[in-house]
C-alpha cells in the first residue's frame, strides 16, 4: 500500500479552512500523520501569509481517486476548481508523493515538480518523513531539506496551541 504525502495550505481564514480540511482528510483517509504547521509569505503574488503543513497516509486508492477526493475537500473549503494559480486561496491540497510513483500527465505530475523548490512543501515533509527517499533524485527528504537554502523563504513554526485540527 503506497504512502501518500499531501501539502495543505491556506491564506484565507487559514486556521478555519485548514481545520476543516484536516477533519475531512481524516474522513477520507485513515491513518493520517501530520507535520507541524508553519506560517510563510505568499509565493508568486502579494498576499496574506499562508499557513502550511504536510499530511501523510497509506492508501489502496488509485492516485486519481485520491486527487478527486482532495478536490472535493478543496471545494468544501470554498475553493472553486477554476481558481487562479497565483492568488489567495482558502485551500490548496497538492499530492507531493504517491509511493515511488513517477507520473507526468496534464492532470498530475509526480513527484510534484516544485517539491524541491518550495520550503513550505519540503520542510514539513522532512519533519514528517526525513528518511523517505525521493523517487527521482534518490536522496532522502531529510538530506534534501538539510541542503535547502531556507533564507529566501523562511518558515515560522506555529505552536500547536494556536492551531485547530491536525497540527
Amino acid at each position: 500500500m503506497p504512502a501518500v504525502y499531501v501539502a495543505a495550505g491556506s491564506n484565507v481564514e487559514p486556521e478555519k479552512h485548514l481545520g476543516l480540511a484536516s477533519a475531512e482528510l481524516g474522513k477520507h483517509f485513515p491513518g493520517l500523520r501530520f507535520s507541524p504547521w508553519y506560517r510563510n509569505r505568499a509565493v508568486g503574488f502579494n498576499g496574506a501569509d499562508f499557513i502550511n503543513f504536510v499530511v501523510g497516509f497509506p492508501t489502496d486508492l488509485a492516485v486519481e481517486e485520491v486527487l478527486a477526493r482532495l478536490h472535493v475537500i478543496e471545494e468544501l473549503c470554498g475553493r472553486p476548481r477554476a481558481a487562479p494559480r497565483w492568488a489567495p486561496r482558502s485551500m490548496d491540497l497538492d499530492i507531493l508523493l504517491y509511493g515511488d510513483r513517477v507520473l507526468d500527465t496534464p492532470a498530475l505530475r509526480l513527484p510534484r515538480p516544485d517539491l524541491l523548490k518550495r520550503a513550505y512543501m519540503l520542510g514539513p515533509l522532512a519533519d514528517l518523513a526525513p528518511a523517505l527517499v525521493h523517487p527521482t533524485v534518490h536522496s532522502t527528504i531529510g538530506d534534501l531539506w538539510g541542503r535547502f537554502d531556507r533564507t529566501a523563504h523562511p518558515l515560522v513554526p506555529i505552536p500547536t496551541s494556536e492551531v485547530g485540527g491536525g497540527g
